[in-house]
């Protein structure tokens, strides 16, 4: 009988305890999210390291509250303090996770220290394209073009190769690169690709002075390449980010291709001839 009141006191108060964590994470987590949507007021506030250390605080406060429920069992009443020992942690953390686990942790901390991107960016890895969500403990969230979440561990991460597109300068240059036929005019054609980049209301001006002194065009455009089948032009239009660009782009190749066809200037396709033998 007295074992039985003993055992039900044991789990009353890791109940308690239990209960009291769940809680205590909850709140301690809206309270954060409160901080940062007036943070993110600011739009030049770099919410990438708040966010992290908002996961890191409830994670401490999950694994403290696992500790103490321990303790008041006898028979993890050893494992309880080594939880809540310093040195302890680690190597619990370390015997019970797995290495990759451990190492996206790790990952996690050198990404929020060295900033290879922060949250908002706009990135590229493995081919995967998107903005970063969240950076949290063990993983990276990025929402692509079509409102998908790619989630790719931090440990995967750290050894790839990164394009961020916001990292010091936002500005975005997109080439636009057309074959035009042999017989068609190329002065004409590079004519038509520099006035519907410079007329399109996406365009940036990123000439300095001294280029303007100096009377650089506004829209460069060039022959490139003389290919087997047609003459390769290419011109650099810039936007003022990405997303701009990208529009941009897809407006102009409608707006060159119409133009060009009342010019009478031809884009050659692929030909084949197959000649039969009876």
């Amino acid at each position: 009988m007295i074992d039985y009141i003993k055992d039900f006191r044991i789990g009353f108060f890791v109940a308690i305890i239990l209960i009291t964590t769940i809680i205590l994470g909850a709140v301690t987590d809206k309270i954060l999210r409160y901080f940062l949507y007036r943070k993110l007021s600011d739009k030049e506030y770099d919410a990438t390291g708040f966010k992290f250390l908002k996961h890191l605080i409830i994670t401490v406060i999950y694994i403290l509250g696992i500790a103490f429920a321990l303790i008041q069992i006898p028979e993890f009443k050893i494992i309880g303090h080594s939880f809540l020992a310093g040195a302890g942690v680690i190597s619990i953390v370390a015997g019970l996770a797995s290495q990759q686990a451990l190492s996206n942790i790790v990952s996690g901390i050198f990404l929020v220290i060295f900033k290879p991107f922060r949250i908002n960016d706009k990135i590229t890895i493995n081919n995967f394209v998107g903005t970063v969500e969240d950076i949290n403990l063990r993983q990276v969230v990025l929402k692509d073009a079509e409102n998908n979440r790619i989630i790719i561990p931090n440990s995967v991460i750290s050894n790839q190769i990164i394009v961020n597109t916001n990292m010091h300068d936002t500005k975005c240059c997109k080439i636009v690169e057309i074959g035009i036929g042999y017989e068609s005019n190329v002065e004409k054609a590079l004519e038509i690709m520099q006035d519907e980049i410079a007329k399109h209301p996406l365009f940036i001006d990123t000439r300095t002075a001294e280029n303007k002194k100096q009377k650089t065009p506004l829209v460069v455009a060039r022959v490139v390449a003389l290919a087997d089948s047609s003459v390769t032009l290419k011109a650099w239009a810039w936007a003022k980010n990405s997303t701009d660009g990208f529009v941009m782009y897809c407006d102009l190749l409608q707006s060159i291709k119409k133009r060009f066809d009342e010019a009478e200037i031809d884009i050659p396709y692929p030909q084949r001839v197959v000649t039969l033998k009876k």
